[in-house]
């Protein structure tokens, strides 16, 4: 029987991968172990093999599509074989298939044929002021009745929907007990026009939706939405006309998984950000020694960096201010004996956040080698997937790029992350006036729900006299 390729799950947290690349076409010969296509989540790109031997019958999604984990995405098989049947015999989420622990009830149905699927043009779902999607109420009483049953919704389905300005009482729910999953939003959002962010939030307060908007690309605007207002010139498209060329370009793959994680984290959480300064002198000082080790016979030294330091700071700091080590899911705080500290790293395929694993029990050469270590995984692609899960606290440096001041957003479900700022100089109290020295800016985001403000303002004192002492930390272990 031809062999069905599901999405891989990658991790406990993943619902979704990007397919990146198909790496085979229909028809192509492939050995089980042959990699067929490339999928990426937030954190990490991954080759897919095909798993059987055969010919690739059937590839059930394109390159940059967002596919649920344990849905099919290809049909492996021999010459004859028809990938239908291969689907309909073998639909997804089987004890075959998934991975050991998946309860039945929590996986995907099989996904239509191709010749079931709502086209792009169909009529707008029943809220809309138009028809439901495949699935849903397709008149008004039917709508109601889907508003008066309020089908259950998952956090990520309806962080979506308020994003995109979607009313779920037409849409149907194709998760566990008629759940609205974030793939029901996703297939919603595909056939109805753009609109505008004003048009957004009309929409969500009862506003019905025309066919077609007269915004650039299509886009419904506001004045689409209010008839009185029809006739009214459109001074943001008129404006346009005169500012040379405007290019589009859709926000996807990675970009769009990156920008949901951000805005789902601050829809979730009551984030403070605290800004101040840490005495830099002595950081500066001892950096410029390690730089010179090795000619005076202190090997291994050299390549320690300001951020190393600052991240053997706060591992050292972290242990004394346990509220900050920690993590949030839903009811429940966790509260961390070691610190698993993740790192911001810039990529060419967007923000990535390894983790040095027990950083509170290594020595800032260890520290300084597995940052570097990481970093450069991350850059060329080879770090592993548990490599970038399982953090307790985040830094993230943009000091070496001038930045004085900024809101780190919180890297989910951790309850604080700190900014590492730039070195400029500052006035404080000295002699018989004001002196100028170096000062390090730090921007410190905490989850309100769970840390105040003066506990968390006494981890930032606690971390400025460390980072002012830096010696005499290092010092003591």
């Amino acid at each position: 029987m031809a062999h069905v390729l599901i999405m891989p799950r990658q991790g406990n947290t993943v619902e979704s991968c990007i397919i990146g690349e198909w790496k085979v076409k229909e028809g192509d010969s492939v050995s089980a172990g042959t990699v067929i296509c490339v999928i990426e989540t937030d954190k990490a790109v991954f080759e897919v093999p095909a798993g059987a031997d055969g010919a690739v019958l059937k590839i059930l999604h394109g390159a940059g599509d967002d596919v649920p984990v344990l849905e099919p995405i290809a049909v492996i098989g021999g010459a004859g074989e028809k990938w239908e049947e291969a689907l309909s015999e073998s639909p997804p989420g089987t004890a075959a298939d998934a991975p050991a622990g998946l309860p039945p009830d929590t996986r995907p149905p099989a996904p239509l044929p191709p010749d079931t699927r709502p086209p792009a043009d169909a009529a707008l779902y029943a809220a809309s002021g138009g028809a439901a999607p495949q699935g849903a109420a397709a008149d008004g009483a039917g709508a109601q009745k889907a508003d008066a049953g309020a089908p259950p919704v998952s956090p990520r389905a309806r962080n979506l929907a308020l994003r995109e300005g979607l009313p779920l009482g037409g849409v149907a729910g194709t998760g566990p007990a008629g759940r609205v999953i974030e793939r029901d939003v996703t297939a919603a959002l595909k056939i109805r026009p753009p609109l505008t962010a004003a048009a957004r939030a009309a929409v969500l307060s009862g506003s019905p939706l025309p066919q077609e908007g007269t915004g650039m690309g299509g886009r419904i605007t506001i004045g689409d939405l209010a008839p009185a207002r029809q006739g009214a010139a459109d001074v943001s498209g008129g404006s346009f006309q005169d500012e040379g060329a405007v290019t589009e370009t859709p926000i996807r793959g990675i970009r769009k998984v990156i920008a949901g994680r951000m805005f789902q984290s601050l829809a979730e959480s009551a984030q403070l950000t605290l800004n101040t300064n840490a005495p830099a002198a002595r950081l500066q000082e001892l950096r410029a020694r390690f730089k010179v080790s090795e000619e005076k016979g202190f090997g291994g030294l050299s390549k320690i960096t300001i951020n190393d330091l600052v991240l053997f700071a706060v591992a050292r700091t972290l242990p004394r201010f346990p509220f900050m080590n920690a993590r949030k899911n839903g009811d429940t705080l966790k509260t961390f004996e070691r610190v698993h500290l993740g790192m911001a790293v810039d990529t060419p395929r967007g923000l990535m956040v390894p983790v040095i694993r027990n950083a509170s029990l290594l020595t800032l050469a260890k520290i300084a080698e597995e940052a570097g270590r990481l970093a450069a995984a991350c850059q060329n692609g080879t770090v592993k997937p548990e490599e970038l899960g399982g953090s307790t606290f985040t830094v993230t440096n943009l000091g070496s790029l001038g930045i004085t001041s900024f809101t780190p957003i919180l890297n989910a479900p951790e309850v604080a992350i700190l900014g590492v700022c730039g070195i400029e100089l500052k006035p404080v109290p000295g002699g018989d006036g004001a002196v100028f020295e170096p000062r390090m800016g730090l921007s410190l985001t905490i989850n309100h729900e769970v840390v105040d403000g003066a506990p968390a303002a006494r981890f930032l004192m606690g971390l400025c006299g460390a980072i002012g002492n830096i010696d005499l930390l290092l010092a003591g272990g």
